[in-house]
């Protein structure tokens, strides 16, 4: 069975094509400029054979038939006929509280996802529009929606309650979501699966240039650092993090910014790149600068990587205790400076790396858990490489065959 794993936004649509037999990407691909002129389409197949088509592409539906030509392309495709795609899945961004479980697209999901479009102005429409594209040029053909929010759908009301008036909670759905759910839920599950316990407490840091933490308690979330938006939690890329609320309106004041401009500025001039003096927001950059003794990327990197400890503390406190500390992620994954700091110091919980290992992984490294810790830490700590795409196609997978 081969499932097509679709990932759009507003102006883009990331693919991969999936061999549910081997859980092996056939290839993967993008198609860029959606709805904008010079739209291109990069496919790359497993064996490095690599197309490029230079094709406007006014909406989601004219990029997926470009995606489905590239699928079958006689000397660049994979398959000979779409017939062999058994199902598609569609990464959503926000489900809400409407969905705690991926589900089958029908028009009542559709109509849902679009009310939820409030709640993700920038990635809900992308994400609808794909899905309706879809299903004009794949008529009939199964599809799943599996939601960044809903892994976190089981954290309990005193871990996702703001301190607002109730009523306006209930009014208007004000609380923690969270967000990198797929990532967090394939991550989490394959720790368990490497540990052999699927009771394990797991804190996952999934570190990229949008970062976030999950508290994990035998395959459930407890808690997460993202919010009501991507925004909240830690020190990212561009983003800010937590921030105190009135900090925002004297700031906004003090630079003739509205709310929605605020929000902008938080979002996209902030986080490692506004610390580092508007340098970079790249690890890959900021990280020579510091060890040449930049104060600027030395704060940024050390602000980011002390946010995340703070984070990893409290989880291990809400968890009563920790398993397993798995980095994941670009950062993740391969910055060993990022997670020398975030994850030395911390005797206290019982937590040791072993350096020479912590460095050893730093990159080119094969898919799969490595394990970064002393021989006498009481704490697994764990460099794991994520595949979000291989767990939207298993929960497309699962819904289908139970359909």
């Amino acid at each position: 069975m081969k499932v097509l794993v679709l990932n759009a936004g507003s102006s883009s649509l990331k693919y991969q094509l999936v061999d549910m037999t081997t859980e092996e990407a056939l290839l993967t691909g993008i198609c860029e400029r959606i709805t904008a002129t010079g739209g291109m389409l990069t496919q790359k197949t497993k064996e490095g054979k690599k197309l490029v088509i230079t094709q406007d592409m006014p909406t989601h539906k004219e990029a997926l038939e470009l995606v489905l030509k590239a699928l079958v392309d006689a000397e660049y495709g994979v398959i000979k006929s779409v017939d062999e795609v058994s199902a598609v899945g569609h990464r959503v961004v926000h489900g809400g509280e409407d969905f705690t479980s991926s589900v089958v697209i029908d028009e009542e999901v559709i109509a849902i996802c679009e009310k939820n479009s409030d709640l993700a102005p920038l990635h809900n429409p992308g994400n609808v529009a794909c899905i309706e594209g879809c299903q004009q040029v794949m008529p009939g053909k199964p599809m799943v929606a599996v939601f960044d929010t809903t892994f976190h759908s089981t954290i309990p009301a005193k871990a996702y309650m703001y301190g607002i008036r109730y009523e306006d909670y209930e009014k208007y759905k004000v609380r923690k979501y969270g967000f990198h759910g797929t990532s967090h839920k394939f991550v989490s599950s394959e720790v368990a699966k490497y540990l052999g316990n699927p009771n394990a407490k797991i804190i996952v840091c999934h570190l990229g240039n949008g970062s976030s933490l999950s508290a994990v308690d035998a395959g459930k979330c407890i808690d997460t650092t993202m919010g009501f938006t991507p925004l909240e939690g830690l020190i990212m890329g561009t983003r800010s993090g937590d921030i105190d609320a009135g900090a925002v309106e004297y700031l906004g004041k003090k630079l003739g910014k509205d709310m929605s401009e605020m929000v902008t500025y938080l979002n996209k001039k902030c986080g490692m790149y506004g610390l580092s003096g508007d340098f970079s927001s790249d690890m890959r950059d900021l990280e020579p600068k510091m060890l040449a003794g930049d104060d600027k990327a030395t704060i940024a990197i050390t602000a980011a990587a002390y946010r995340i400890k703070k984070y990893v503390g409290a989880f291990a406190a809400a968890l009563n205790g920790v398993d397993a500390i798995a980095f994941t992620g670009g950062i993740g994954e391969h910055s060993d400076l990022m997670r020398g700091i975030i994850a030395g110091d911390m005797e206290y919980m019982g937590v040791k790396l072993d350096g020479e290992l912590n460095h050893k992984y730093v990159s080119g490294y094969d898919a799969g858990i490595y394990e970064i810790q002393a021989k006498d830490s009481k704490v697994k700590v764990l460099v794991a490489t994520t595949n979000e795409e291989l767990s939207i196609a298993r929960e497309t997978l699962a819904l289908v065959k139970n359909a």
